[in-house]
């Protein structure tokens, strides 16, 4: 592949994966190459491979002679993706506490300030954009490029859950609380209890997600 042809596939790649993820397109909706490659602005070869990528994901079942359909994270994905990211939040909270900078301590510090400002004004987009944020710093500040990337990953696999979840001020408060006790951990140089503390916000917010309308975005 072309240098130009793989720029466009990963541009393709991407805002098509974005769209998936944010519920753009309907569940099983058929995505059709031709409607895709005018939509944003490139042939259909990019397309093509684009979806190719995103069936490796499973966010794309692909029936022979039939055609590409879109496959939306459902509730049994949401509790596969809540149990792996449990063990790897832990993990990536046990090295940050070996590898987190200063200037990373004080990025996440910043986040939670504006979190709790935000929240208290209960402007629910910016505290979903906070909790992102939040996550992000602490990947980061493990040290490992492999850990942030998966991480991040299956982060986004789950957003039309989270957000939802946050515009619940219950959850949100305790959400920040649970983000400002494990970054104490981190700076306190606690591995060990920051690990236990992020596996338990993962688990915290399973529980969340099942006894709130976060569910139905997943039904």
């Amino acid at each position: 592949m072309l240098k130009n042809e793989y720029s466009l596939t990963e541009k393709v790649y991407q805002n098509l994966r974005s769209d998936i993820l944010s519920g753009t397109f309907r569940d099983q909706e058929e995505l059709r190459e031709t409607a895709l490659a005018k939509t944003y602005g490139v042939s259909r070869t990019p397309v093509r491979e684009a979806i190719r990528q995103l069936a490796l994901e499973g966010l794309v079942d692909t029936i022979p002679n039939r055609g590409a359909y879109v496959h939306n994270i459902h509730g049994k994905d949401v509790k596969d993706v809540y149990a792996i990211r449990s063990l790897l939040e832990g993990l990536a909270a046990r090295w940050a506490v070996e590898n987190i900078t200063d200037e990373q301590i004080e990025a996440m510090e910043e986040v939670l300030y504006m979190s709790e400002y935000y929240r208290k004004k209960e402007l629910w987009e910016q505290v979903y954009r906070c909790d992102n944020q939040f996550h992000d710093l602490m990947y980061a500040a493990s040290g490992s490029h492999l850990l942030e990337h998966m991480l991040r990953t299956f982060h986004e696999y789950v957003q039309q859950v989270r957000k939802s979840a946050l515009q619940n001020e219950k959850r949100a408060k305790s959400s920040f609380e649970e983000h400002a006790a494990i970054l104490e951990a981190i700076k306190k140089g606690r591995a060990d209890e920051a690990a236990d503390l992020a596996k338990q916000h993962i688990d915290n917010a399973v529980e969340s997600w099942k006894s709130t309308d976060a569910i139905h975005a997943v039904e």
